[in-house]
């Protein structure tokens, strides 16, 4: 079976609006001192534009382990499941889990194309995270907001999370994983070479 990332909902599919994340970010310098989650936002721009053009695996997932909190995300993916996942597997995992998101946005993102975009303010959240709201225009004239969620990790910032017309991705996510998983047991090893193929 395989793993199939989004579902249709709406005129906008959430394949379609997936794609558009890639281009959502800011595309130019804010006036004045920005907050440091925007700047950090301005690099996730420039190495997902630049993925976007070169509209392969490995150039998203060169941009999405770098600015992602990959492990934060693969384990949250694991839901009620996380503890059947062997600590041998664990890093084999994670790189799947980026392949499986970097094979999405290489396969989708070329088919959806942003007229432009613009960003708004950065706000507190819960957990001392950050959302940045942005607003994307599709050519096709459609809008759609995307809110980031940014977590501070390690010493720098991450992204977490984003929600798409109300929708988190991540716990998009969560659902195909532990929806994957409950067909086979649990058998989280499994999963582990679904996301490697």
């Amino acid at each position: 079976m395989a793993l199939t990332p989004y579902a249709k909902t709406g005129r906008l599919t959430r394949r379609a609006v997936v794609a558009g994340l890639v281009m959502s970010l800011p595309a130019a310098a804010l006036a004045g001192d920005p907050h440091p989650a925007l700047i950090f936002m301005q690099k996730v721009a420039k190495d997902m534009l630049n993925a976007h053009r070169q509209g392969t695996i490995a150039s998203f997932k060169r941009a999405i382990l770098r600015h992602a909190d990959i492990p934060g995300i693969a384990d949250y993916s694991l839901g009620q499941y996380q503890d059947k996942l062997n600590p041998a597997q664990k890093q084999l995992y994670y790189d799947g889990v980026a392949t499986f998101m970097s094979r999405y946005f290489a396969d989708q993102s070329r088919q959806y194309p942003v007229a432009k975009y613009e960003i708004g303010e950065a706000a507190a959240a819960d957990n001392n995270e950050v959302n940045v709201d942005t607003k994307v225009f599709l050519m096709s004239g459609e809008t759609y907001t995307v809110v980031w969620r940014l977590g501070w990790k390690g010493g720098a910032y991450k992204v977490i999370d984003a929600k798409v017309l109300g929708f988190s991705l991540v716990y998009l996510q969560r659902g195909i994983f532990t929806s994957y998983l409950a067909k086979r047991n649990g058998d989280v090893g499994q999963l582990v070479t679904a996301l490697n193929r």
